[in-house]
């Protein structure tokens, strides 16, 4: 629309895009593709084709509660419809290839969250193709009720709404949930149900050019996850934030092309003053239609300790990033920094747009110390809810271990690594959960292929130990303990070989006598020898293997300078408290650890092929340490007799503090 204002400013700039900038838009559109975050037109096909089916079978759903609600009321359950609505970013236009699908669910009044749970996922299964849902897990516990699922491939996440002011949906098409009065009688997860959509709804509509944002957004959401800083359960911006900064920066410029956006966005977001609050319109205050409270720093004390406030448009306007801490605060800043400095030289022609979207360092460089959360279970589905409330609570963690003196930096990683065992006796058992080995990782064959076990080199695992405690003992001390305050195992890249196989049984057959004829009698039968039951070896059959289901969370441990100690007990207790306290928990099939490990000790599959592991430190002998610092080498001290061995270590380790020191 000609001469709209867009945002709460009048933009910085409104020059055409030149040349040089339209070649560099070209450049980042073919990046992009090659980076493989645009989706096939089949695939798209077939995301359309899962939203039609999902509307034929959320309009049986409606009808059938239709029935149960008012069963002669032929009427009503004629014209029961539901309505699906997408958002997030299948609704933003920045899906690519596995992306999940943010759908809603809304139905009339008379449709409750209890038939939602009760009749949806049985009807899901009847009326898909055969064999077309996988992985189907309700989760009514969840704040935002939800049903998980993957539908033809596709991961689905379903949220449910009804509408408390309408006894029937219209039939109309271009309806939507764009009117306040549609939230009057909702409680606050119903009203950030609906915010799903009425949110990614408002930001389209506040962008100058969809094409330009969606495609600016698409460079900023592939640059944030490949600096594993893009989830909200993490403490990090989720989608929904990158994208209202990068509307932000398209209201400043409304007609540059994304290029000059992506360019733009580092700039401004690295000088944002915060916390003054990003927001993309003036919040809506005093609208009476529901009693959820609109994000207000000057009457709210939590929405004043917001680090980096993102506000959404909709009405009643929230931060999308209440979550983001002390640490997660500074990782943003420093790639965001990094990120200047890159878009700079790729707008003057030294860099090519590859360089932008280089992956983290976060295992390979990033930290020397970790700590990592094992949430387990005995089964798929109850791993499924435990590690989903675990991975929750991971920031709570990390706010906690941040308030230590001696912490300077605790960044959790964005995402957890799922891992399936497969374990032959309680002791294989207890070395899973509780110090995350590896020795009896489970890895479905490939097609004609047996089953193997991922196992790790026995000496990997000796090696690893003999680098983690002299050190941290000596130097600084990451420990963990326990609630009965002994100190929790490290945590290494391998674990204890399996167990050797048992010997052979050796034949108890004895050989039949020879005939008459020097036969053995292998040939002929017609003898009395009889071969006693007790003489044939007795079948054994091998031990059911028992299924372990674990999902670790690393964080990285940045320390204070000068720091020789660190005891997390209090903070890691506390924490384990918490969630062992929830009534979701349950002592016979959960479990959960936190194990401290140095980098050299981090698993394989956290790396991937190509990148090199972090290397166990030089050791550097005294008459180096002291050369290197233009001092001579203190001399070589005689036992006394009478003095052990002690105090010529602690003489050694003395002269050593002296020289490096």
């Amino acid at each position: 629309m000609a001469g709209r204002a867009y945002g709460v400013t009048p933009p910085i700039s409104t020059a055409l895009p030149t040349e040089a900038e339209k070649r560099l838009n070209e450049a980042l559109h073919q990046e992009l593709r090659a980076q493989g975050t645009f989706e096939s037109r089949a695939e798209t096909e077939k995301r359309k084709a899962v939203i039609k089916q999902l509307e034929k079978i959320t309009n049986a759903f409606v009808k059938r509660a239709a029935r149960e609600k008012e069963p002669r009321n032929t009427i009503l359950i004629r014209d029961a419809i539901g309505r699906v609505f997408n958002y997030g970013s299948y609704r933003l236009g920045v899906y690519g290839p596995g992306s999940d699908m943010d759908t809603l669910v809304v139905a009339p009044k008379y449709v409750t969250v209890e038939q939602y749970f009760d009749i949806f996922p049985d009807l899901l299964v009847e009326m898909a193709p055969p064999g077309a849902i996988t992985d189907l897990t309700p989760v009514p516990e969840a704040f935002v009720p939800i049903i998980k699922f993957e539908f033809s491939g596709i991961s689905i996440d379903l949220i449910f709404c009804s509408i408390q002011t309408l006894k029937q949906l219209p039939a109309d098409d271009d309806w939507s949930l764009a009117d306040n009065s549609l939230l009057r009688g909702l409680s606050e997860n119903e009203v950030r149900s609906l915010n799903g959509t009425r949110v990614t709804d408002e930001i389209m509509h506040l962008v100058p050019e969809e094409a330009t944002f969606k495609l600016a957004l698409r460079a900023i959401k592939l640059w944030a996850q490949r600096k594993a800083i893009y989830a909200n359960i993490m403490g990090y911006p989720g989608g929904v934030a990158w994208a209202m900064l990068v509307a932000r920066v398209c209201q400043l410029y409304p007609k540059a092309t994304s290029a000059v956006i992506v360019s733009k966005f580092f700039n401004i977001m690295l000088k944002w003053p915060w916390p003054l609050p990003v927001l993309l319109k003036d919040i809506e205050y005093g609208c009476p239609v529901t009693r959820v409270a609109v994000w207000n720093p000057k009457i709210y004390a939590s929405d004043r300790n917001h680090k980096m406030p993102i506000i959404t448009p909709a009405y009643p306007s929230m931060c999308a990033t209440h979550n983001i801490g002390r640490s997660s605060m500074v990782v943003i800043k420093q790639e965001l920094e990094k990120g200047v400095q890159i878009t700079y030289e790729i707008m003057v022609g030294r860099r090519p747009w590859k360089d932008l979207f280089t992956k983290h360092t976060f295992f390979t460089s990033g930290f020397r110390y970790y700590l990592t959360v094992i949430a387990s279970s005995r089964t798929k589905k109850s791993q499924n809810a435990w590690s989903g409330f675990v991975e929750s609570r991971v920031r709570v963690l990390v706010n906690k271990i941040e308030m230590h003196p001696s912490i300077a930096l605790a960044r959790p990683f964005n995402k957890g690594y799922d891992r399936e065992h497969r374990c032959k006796n309680d002791a294989q058992i207890e070395e899973v959960v509780s110090t995350g080995s590896l020795a009896y990782v489970y890895k479905p064959p490939a097609d004609g292929e047996e089953t193997t076990k991922a196992e790790v080199k026995p000496e990997a695992k000796a090696e690893t130990k003999a680098e983690i405690k002299p050190e941290i003992q000596q130097e600084v001390k990451p420990e963990v303990r326990a609630e009965d305050g002994v100190p929790v195992k490290q945590e290494y890249n391998g674990a204890a070989p399996p167990p050797p196989p048992p010997p052979a049984p050796s034949s108890t057959i004895k050989p039949e006598p020879s005939d008459h004829n020097g036969n053995n009698g292998s040939g002929s039968h017609d003898d009395d020898t009889e071969i006693k039951l007790s003489d044939i070896p007795e079948y054994k059959p091998a031990a059911p293997e028992m299924e372990i289901y674990t999902t670790n969370h690393y964080i990285g441990l940045q320390l204070v300078e000068g720091a020789r100690t660190l005891d997390l007990s209090r903070e890691v207790n506390d924490w384990k408290a918490m969630c062992t306290s929830n009534e979701l928990y349950d002592p016979d099939t959960m479990f959960l650890t936190i194990q401290h490990l140095k980098n050299t000790g981090l698993p394989d599959d956290v790396f991937e092929p190509g990148e090199a592991r972090p290397l166990p430190p030089a050791k550097r002998s005294l008459k180096r340490v002291a050369a290197a610092d233009g001092q001579q080498p203190p001399p070589a001290k005689r036992l006394v007799p009478g003095q052990g061995n002690n105090q010529a270590a602690a003489a050694a380790a003395a002269a050593a503090a002296a020289a490096v020191g």
